[in-house]
């Protein structure tokens, strides 16, 4: 049986199953496609078929382009990685965090084990509770209010020594945090994305720097630097992007990443020629004791879940959406040390250094706490692999990528010249069973 074949197999199951209503999958080695791959439904009411150029949400994993974009910044002299983010952004000049009291856990200091139970795994690579609800690193946090809140009795604010800088950005030890009932820092975030959700469909609709300034204003979970937690960095990094450049954030991306690179179809909205092609979103459910797919039609962290206009939020954590081939060739460009079909993005040095970044041992340990992505690390928006055999994965090191909420996944092994795509549309998937399955069968038969 042929790779292409078990492949196949794997995702057809998945959707007779009702795991998925459909997906798509392509890999290239060497600059050469070795794969493509699709299965079920992206509108299963409509009778619509996964396709190549089937549109998807990416959600978290708009969070490499953004990095990439701080990057290109940074070559130009635009911006300074430890530059203070209050610099671009003034409202980052006096912050708050959460501290802990002396002799109480862990809570402020980056999050407990018990924080990250049932909240999902799009960045962890892997939770063993994806059907509880809860969602993923990417969505922000907890929906099971009320059970295991952090004792905020057992906290004091303190005033910001030490300032957020961009670099914090890039490694999510800002402080930042997404919307969750389980921790102060995360109510706090939520009442922002709240009046976010407000506002969606409104002529006042929250802009890219408005959001990153009442942010500014939530106390952050842990000084800047000290811990590490999955949150709203890429959001604010954003509107860093557009004081540095100028422009509005999608202004740039589309000037220099998407224009350069052929990315046509990505973008943070969808226009009305190309709906059609845009994958419904489904949740798996029970019903009489059967597993059944229903469509999702709700907004999360302020993206608009039809796409089908401009936002006025261009959510660098959540926002993009795109399709397998375009992102496929941001993935080469990375290979390639920066170039793609003669067009210089980012330099070989600019690079390695986005790919090769490791959080500080202090850092790590907080980092570890997410189940799924032992033997990772993390910096510039991207997971990446450090050691390989502590991983639950096939992995190798120095590989890198992410994932989004609704189970899209990247992946880049730059040693071996390979790069892994998958598209899912599933609420609350993340990197899940089937993802990891898949992966291992395309890693152990190419690698």
């Amino acid at each position: 049986m042929s790779l292409k074949e078990k492949l196949e197999n794997v995702m057809a199951q998945a959707v007779e199953d009702c795991e998925i209503a459909g997906m798509n999958l392509l890999a290239e080695k060497d600059g050469e496609e070795i794969c493509y791959c699709q299965a079920g439904m992206a509108d299963r009411e409509r009778g619509i078929p996964m396709e190549r150029d089937t549109i998807l949400r990416l959600y978290s994993q708009s969070k490499p382009i953004t990095a990439a974009a701080a990057m290109i910044l940074m070559e130009r002299g635009a911006l300074d990685l430890d530059q203070p983010v209050s610099d671009f952004l003034p409202a980052f000049a006096k912050q708050f965090y959460f501290a802990e009291q002396e002799g109480i856990g862990e809570a402020a200091a980056g999050g407990s084990k018990k924080e990250q139970e049932g909240i999902g795994e799009a960045a962890a690579g892997g939770s063993k509770k994806e059907q509880e609800g809860i969602g993923e690193a990417a969505a922000g946090g907890s929906k099971k209010e009320g059970k295991g809140r952090e004792d905020v009795s057992a906290m004091e604010v303190r005033p910001v020594m030490q300032p957020m800088r961009v670099y914090d950005l890039l490694r999510m030890t800002s402080g930042l945090v997404y919307p969750d009932e389980t921790t102060a820092a995360g109510r706090q975030a939520a009442v922002v994305f709240e009046e976010m959700d407000r506002r969606l469909y409104t002529k006042d609709a929250m802009t890219t720097k408005e959001a990153a300034v009442k942010l500014a204003g939530c106390t952050l979970a842990f000084e800047p630097g000290s811990s590490w937690r999955y949150g709203t960095s890429a959001d604010v990094l954003g509107a860093v992007i557009e004081a540095a450049s100028g422009q509005r954030f999608g202004e740039f991306l589309e000037k220099e990443l998407f224009g350069p690179l052929g990315m046509k179809d990505t973008a943070f909205w969808v226009p009305r020629e190309k709906q059609s092609r845009l994958a419904e979103t489904y949740e798996t459910v029970i019903e009489n004791g059967k597993k059944t797919l229903l469509r999702y039609e709700g907004n999360n962290l302020a993206v608009c879940n039809r796409m089908q206009n401009p936002p006025a939020f261009e959510s660098g954590g959540a926002g993009l959406s795109s399709t397998l081939d375009d992102y496929m060739r941001f993935a080469r460009m990375l290979l390639q040390e920066g170039t793609l079909n003669g067009a210089r993005i980012l330099k070989p040095a600019t690079v390695r250094y986005m790919t090769g970044a490791e959080l500080m041992e202090y850092q790590q340990s907080a980092f570890n706490h997410w189940i799924g992505l032992e033997g990772f690390s993390y910096g510039n928006l991207m997971r990446i692999c450090k050691r390989p055999m502590q991983a639950g994965i096939f992995a190798a090191e120095g590989e890198y990528g992410w994932d989004g909420w609704l189970g899209t996944y990247f992946a880049n092994f730059p040693k071996e010249k390979l790069t892994i795509l998958m598209g899912i549309q599933k609420r609350d998937a993340g990197t899940f069973a089937l993802t990891r399955k898949l992966r291992n069968l395309l890693v152990a038969e190419v690698l």
